[in-house]
Formats: structure tokens, sequence, C-alpha cells
């Protein structure tokens, strides 16, 4: 007889994303603000919705593959799909202020 292991919540989640950094902005895509939302299924499917700073980001399928890796290492994780938006644009306005801190640690005056 197996063990039905839970399945995460969206703030595990969203702390999982925290290991996920934009390769051009030494901030993890969370504090950033470019996660939107976090949908958890009771089946095990993880569905994030997110942006990039730019719509022409060259790394979009490196941040799409880190997300999905982070996600899928959580306990109760049967699937991952991360979708990309452009609709609200990404601003600093949506960076958490852990995030601000974090940049103006690095030079950016946000």
């Amino acid at each position: 007889m197996s063990e039905q292991v839970a399945v995460p919540s969206k703030e595990q989640v969203l702390e999982a994303l925290k290991v996920v950094k934009d390769p051009e902005i030494p901030v993890n895509v969370v504090d950033l603000g470019l996660v939107y939302d976090v949908d958890v299924r009771d089946s095990g499917e993880v569905d994030v919705t997110m942006t990039l700073t730019s719509i022409g980001c060259p790394a979009q399928d490196i941040v799409k593959a880190d997300a999905e890796i982070a996600v899928m290492r959580l306990p109760g994780v049967n699937a991952v799909s991360v979708d990309f938006v452009w609709t609200p644009p990404w601003t600093t306005a949506k960076m958490t202020e852990d995030g601000k801190r974090q940049m103006r640690m690095f030079g950016f005056n946000v």
C-alpha cells in the first residue's frame, strides 16, 4: 500500500522558485516580481504563470527549465507547466522589498 504525499502549497512553490534567477539580474524570479500566479491542483499538477523583464529575453528557455526543475523537486508534484505572459508588462514596481534591496546592493537604483 503506497502512502499519498500531500501536494505543496502555493507558498511552498513560490519558495522553491526562489532558486531560479534571471541570468542577467542577480535576483530570483519571485523577488523580481516575475511570477504572476501559481496554481496547485490536487492531482499534483502545478501551473506557473510568469513573465520576463523583456519580451525578447534570450534566457526564456533557461528560466523556464530552471523553474520546472525547481518545482518538480517538491514532494507531491507530478507535473509542472510554466507559461509566459506579457500582459501586464513587468516593471520594477512589481518587485518585492527584498528584491529591491538586493538590486540596490548590486548598484541598481530601484
